[in-house]
């Protein structure tokens, strides 16, 4: 008989979805392939070989099919819930968390250079220390847990912070009395098992809109704005109290807030950099808008200024603790209308979405600003509740046991264990002591109170004070009854303590963002600087403003649309151009003006015609006839002239060689009415001035229109 193949050592038969196993009595058996990243894959056909069965590849696609979707799943549940999105309990995400742990853990009052700080948390925390470190800092930045001393970067110019190694920080004392208390928290084991770091902090502080957070998870992203901390203590009152509250961010980079759009958390909100006018041709900038930096605030001027929106003379930045960057305007522009300009077209005005996504019960969910608070206050509730609970037990607990202290010392009962042998017969000496004086126990004495009063030490027995000893059992019975009494009244003392959180921190965090009902809208093309030339070359064609032409030289915004009128009445209007060809016929070159109004005479083979009209609105790039098709135009002007001077073609028998007419006796029509005639006589020229060659001295007749 032949021995049976041994199973080699780790290698495990892998089930496979999808594949029938053999059938008794026959061997089963997965090849597998080392692969040069150390995993191993299933041979398919190794299987179907094996078990001498046809191998369908639809039930194995299913298989995999099945196996990718769930792992994708729980990829994406372990994104959102442990590393992107903060839990609604204590607004942190799974690194800050771990950080302030870390920080609690080490806290001894002082600086922990950073590099440790980071080297502790990576027991908890299973990716990179760079994380660790970038999230540290930005705690830092935001100032209400952590206190930072060395280089922690500039939030104004976007400055990193120093290497860890040369930074330190500690907890604030707001993070330790309002963030921290290992009695009432729930702690499971670290990533490796060696250690246990607590599901969620016992936080009374609503830190999820105190800091704010920016996370992208997979198909889930989440923006909550920060918010200023006094307001939001004094809407957990107004909570409290059921009254109406509101809450609007606040940016520590400062600026003009327009929270119109906020919608409790689910809009928008505009915010503009402070910009003040220090003379007629400066502007300082002195607070930016949150996601810019001082950096990119002036790249974006830069930018704007090549493209011809803007016209910059020169900018200095003097940053350093606060923002300061001095903006000069070249001759002949404003500062008021530099104001508006850098709102318009550059990231001196940003609008930052909000979407409040946040972890509930190990789900996300969306809320509102005024859901997250009401469910923050009731957390509270609850942890003051508890912690009251606690400490009503502990006061119980020290009170029983001063009672048991004060009886076995003055009542002797310690000697009462002098005579004993055994360690039982001390146990049961003890008891026996305390049975007359079971009315004045809290309650029955246990063995773990009798093991605390026998190690009562020689020393304390003969120093025992009972008059001290008094007046600390009063201390504590009013202690617990002012505990019980706060039990009682618990929405009074959450708000007692609210308020107390309110005098103490309020002047330390003001506002910083200014709020406004509204910013005055800007006009793009109305503050646009006139920043291009646009000319014609007859010669070569060309018309844009990169052609240095002589003829209808505009000064053009970035914005503008340029009229084209060609001398046989074709016209369109285009966009601003750089350098486009339209040939030598071109006869008016201007900006489009809806109700402007144009002048127009023009010739076909039969006669002359004299119109007025406006263009109205037009399609671009559309070409369009201002006169009908084989006519060519003799004057185009745009508005109405007092007079216009015609001159005709000498003509046979011809007694009238020159005549004068009054367009504004024609009335305004569209571009495709045929207008008024003037002559059947061949005309030579029509001006809005007499021209070389008008004989001022021979009769001049007008022409009346009929």
């Amino acid at each position: 008989m032949s021995a049976k193949p041994k199973k080699e050592s780790g290698q495990p038969e892998l089930p496979i979805e999808g594949v029938p196993s053999a059938a008794p009595m026959e061997t089963k058996k997965i090849s597998t392939e080392a692969q040069g990243n150390g995993k191993q894959h299933v041979v398919a056909e190794a299987v179907e070989a094996i078990i001498h069965k046809p191998f369908d590849p639809k039930k194995l696609g299913v298989g995999l099919h099945t196996r990718v979707d769930r792992g994708f799943l729980d990829y994406a549940s372990y994104v959102i819930r442990d590393r992107a999105i903060p839990n609604l309990a204590d607004g942190l995400k799974p690194v800050q968390r771990r950080i302030l742990w870390a920080l609690h853990e080490k806290d001894d009052g002082r600086f922990i250079k950073v590099a440790n700080v980071v080297g502790h948390t990576m027991q908890y925390h299973p990716h990179g220390d760079a994380s660790i470190g970038d999230a540290l800092v930005v705690l830092a930045n935001k100032r209400y847990l952590i206190e930072g001393q060395g280089n922690f970067g500039n939030i104004f110019t976007g400055d990193p912070a120093a290497a860890s190694r040369y930074i330190e920080c500690r907890l604030t004392e707001l993070a330790r009395t309002e963030v921290f208390n290992d009695s009432i928290t729930d702690f499971i084991p670290s990533y490796d098992g060696r250690n246990h770091e607590p599901v969620t902090l016992p936080c009374k502080l609503p830190l999820n809109l105190m800091l704010g957070t920016e996370g992208i998870a997979v198909g889930l992203s989440a923006r909550i704005l920060p918010h200023n901390f006094p307001e939001l203590l004094e809407a957990q009152i107004a909570i409290l109290k059921k009254q109406p509250f509101k809450c609007l961010p606040d940016f520590l980079t400062g600026g003009l807030m327009d929270a119109r759009d906020y919608q409790d958390g689910k809009g928008s909100v505009k915010v503009r950099a402070r910009i003040k006018t220090k003379d007629d041709s400066t502007v300082v900038i002195t607070e930016i808008p949150p996601t810019t930096s001082t950096d990119s605030l002036i790249g974006s001027i830069e930018d704007a200024t090549r493209k011809g929106k803007l016209k910059v003379k020169s900018i200095n930045d003097f940053t350093s603790e606060t923002v300061e960057i001095e903006i000069k305007c070249p001759t002949g522009v404003d500062a008021d209308k530099m104001v508006d300009a850098l709102y318009a077209f550059t990231d001196c005005e940003t609008t930052i979405t909000s979407r409040i996504v946040v972890i509930k019960d190990n789900r996300p969910v969306e809320l509102t600003v005024s859901e997250v608070l009401k469910e923050n206050t009731d957390q509270l509730v609850r942890i003051l509740k508890r912690e009251l609970d606690l400490r009503e037990k502990n006061l119980l607990d020290e009170l029983h046991y001063r009672t048991l202290e004060r009886i076995f010392i003055e009542e002797r009962i310690y000697k009462l264990i002098e005579k004993c042998k055994t360690n039982e017969a001390v146990i049961a000496a003890v008891y026996d002591g305390f049975k007359p004086f079971k009315k004045e126990l809290i309650r029955d004495v246990a063995d773990a109170d009798v093991e605390k009063l026998l190690q009562v030490r020689i020393r304390r027995i003969s120093l025992f004070d009972i008059n001290k000893h008094r007046e600390e059992m009063e201390k504590t019975k009013a202690e617990l009854e002012e505990t019980r009494k706060n039990l009682k009244g618990l929405t009074k003392y959450v708000i007692g303590h609210l308020e107390a959180l309110l005098g103490k921190y309020g002047p330390l965090y003001p506002r910083l963002t200014t709020k406004s009902s509204r910013h005055e809208e800007v006009d793009v093309k109305e503050v646009a600087f006139k920043a291009f030339k646009v000319a014609y070359d007859r010669e070569t064609g060309y018309v844009g403003y990169k052609v240095s032409g002589e003829e209808f030289k505009l000064e053009c915004t970035k914005f503008d649309k340029i009229l084209l009128v060609f001398r046989d009445g074709t016209y369109k209007v285009t966009e601003l151009p750089e350098k486009l060809f339209v040939g030598q016929e071109l006869f008016y070159c201007g900006l489009p003006d809806r109700e402007k109004v144009f002048t127009c005479a023009y010739t076909d083979r039969n006669a002359s015609y004299l119109k007025r009209f406006t263009f109205g609105g037009t399609i671009l790039n559309k070409a369009y006839l201002c006169i009908p098709e084989k006519s060519r135009i003799l004057f185009f002007e745009p508005d109405t002239p007092k007079k216009l001077f015609v001159r005709y073609k000498p003509a046979l028998h011809q007694k009238i060689s020159q005549q004068t007419c009054d367009p504004s006796k024609v009335d305004i029509k569209s571009p495709k009415t045929r207008g008024r005639q003037i002559s059947i006589k061949d005309i030579s020229s029509v001006t809005a001035e007499p021209t070389r060659g008008w004989d001022e001295k021979s009769a001049t007749t007008e022409i009346v229109f009929a």
